[in-house]
């Protein structure tokens, strides 16, 4: 049987762009479960792939010049296709360790978990980024044409990179999930390996790797409490999702990190003892009678949505979620239904921007724990949120913080009140604060004398809740479009609440 022609050089260094960046951008889903989606993450995971083809091309470099051979070449593919191919499966270890390490706020532990996950796949990047200069180096015949040769091989990785960024963005993770992710890119290079060495013993890599394509995933987070089981889970467009239904049929939904619940549903219940409860509350403080109409901004399941199409039938509630896919999994799981809900997917907001309706209550809950988006926090988003505003309208903010951090509240509380005249505080939970603003009069005695106008289940909720009403909170800094250091923010309570707690 005659061999078949070796792989041009230009499709190697093609099939290899294609990898490193489908590779990355894998790898910060792979984080997000854990660590969550935040700019920090994927600054980490910028930052060490960029080292690790530094120093894959200084290496790279040093072993085309000791043995510039084809095979040598193949070879490097086929262990780069081997260790990107095997990040799923070794990865679970680590993972393990930077849950507990979460769980405890050890921030010592979660930066070297993150590291250390964030390694894994740096070894293989690594790997593959000594492909170019030892391809470089076989193409380059004359010295003369060394830069047409050098230009021409980068393009073509670099076009590799670009298909591989949005082959795996916008095909490869959605439609089979992040670790098999890995395994298609890591197969492509076992494959392009193995037509070059061509030898039958290695035919056994690839079919491996096909095989591991087609076996069932399992679930990404399979530790849940005790009588808990994971009933759905999913890697949507922005985020990866699990649904948890405990012992006695309660249901909560967890994204990326899970530390946090986004919805929850109790059987037989349209309360759920925790802050979602409060958004039926909170606005009496202000207001004399039930809403309208509302904006949720950041409606995930439906919790909010749900209670106020049980208690407020009358008011039309617009739910706006940029995910399409929590929507479909409220309607599923969560019994997400009102009888004046409508719900939209969009981002929370170009949704304000756009829409000419005017709202007695825009509630803001759009959180990918423990990070609120940066753009909903700010001086021009609350005036643009006043301005969709009936008179005497409020918004309702929830500030999820760690225990015992005020700084989040703070800077909300802060930059809330330099749009708004009257802003109050509920903290309602160790966890939760929600602020209210308004351009009216707000206070704990106003919604003492409106409990009793409310359904007879929400009437010891409003008391209790009048009993914490507050004015804001002084200090803190008014954040702009401009300047908002979220992250930085809440990075720094997280590290200085496990600082106390180790203290």
């Amino acid at each position: 049987m005659s061999r078949l022609p070796e792989p041009p050089l230009g499709l190697v260094v093609f099939v290899v762009g294609v990898s490193i960046l489908g590779a990355e951008i894998a790898a910060a889903r792979l984080l997000a479960p854990y660590f969550g989606a935040s700019t920090i993450v994927w600054a980490n995971t910028i930052g060490i792939v960029l080292v690790a083809l530094s120093a894959g091309y200084w290496y790279g470099g040093r072993l085309a010049d000791r043995n510039p051979t084809r095979a040598g070449l193949y070879r490097i593919v086929l262990l780069s296709g081997l260790l990107l191919a095997a990040v799923p499966f070794v990865a679970d270890p680590f993972l393990g360790v930077a849950v507990d390490a979460l769980d405890a706020i050890s921030a010592g532990a979660f930066v070297g978990s993150l590291l250390g996950v964030t390694v894994l796949v740096a070894t293989p990047v690594l790997v593959s980024g000594a492909v170019a200069p030892y391809a470089l180096r076989l193409a380059v015949s004359d010295v003369a044409q060394a830069g047409t040769v050098s230009g021409r091989l980068y393009a073509i990785s670099t076009v590799g990179s670009l298909l591989g960024t949005f082959s795996s963005a916008l095909l490869f993770i959605p439609l089979l999930g992040t670790r098999r992710t890995f395994v298609v890119f890591g197969l492509a290079l076992v494959l392009i390996a193995v037509w070059g060495l061509a030898q039958r013993r290695l035919l056994l890599a690839p079919a491996a790797l096909a095989l591991a394509l087609v076996l069932p995933a399992g679930t990404v987070k399979g530790e849940t409490d005790a009588g808990a089981r994971v009933i759905h889970e999913a890697d949507t467009e922005y985020q990866y999702a699990r649904v948890v239904e405990d012992a006695d049929g309660t249901r909560t939904l967890e994204l990326n990190e899970g530390q946090a619940v986004h919805s929850l549903k109790r059987p037989r219940s349209y309360l759920t003892d925790n802050v979602w409860d409060e958004y039926m509350i909170v606005p009496f403080s202000a207001q004399d009678r039930p809403p309208d109409r509302i904006a949720i901004l950041g409606n995930a399941a439906g919790t909010t949505a749900r209670a106020y199409g049980h208690y407020f039938p009358e008011t039309q509630i617009d739910g706006v979620e940029i995910d399409g896919e929590l929507t479909e999994i409220g309607r599923r799981f969560f019994d997400m239904r009102a009888p004046r809900l409508r719900t939209h997917t969009a981002d929370a907001r170009p949704f304000l921007r756009r829409t000419t309706v005017r709202y007695d209550a825009i509630f803001v809950d759009a959180y990918r724990q423990p990070y609120i988006p940066f753009y909903l926090a700010t001086k021009e988003f609350f005036e643009l949120a006043r301005d969709r505003l009936r008179p005497g309208g409020v918004v309702v903010v929830n500030a999820g913080h760690p225990e015992g951090s005020q700084d989040l509240e703070q800077v909300l509380a802060a930059t809330l009140a330099s749009v708004f005249p009257t802003v109050v505080r509920d903290p309602s939970q160790p966890v939760n604060t929600l602020l209210l603003g308004t351009i009216g009069y707000a206070s704990a005695q106003r919604l003492r004398r409106n409990a009793a106008r409310l359904p007879a289940e929400l009437q010891p909720l409003a008391r209790e809740a009048a009993g914490r009403i507050a004015p804001r909170l002084r200090g803190g800094r008014v954040y702009t479009d401009d300047v908002a250091p979220v992250e930085w923010l809440i990075d720094a309570s997280i590290v200085q609440f496990a600082a106390d707690g180790e203290g």
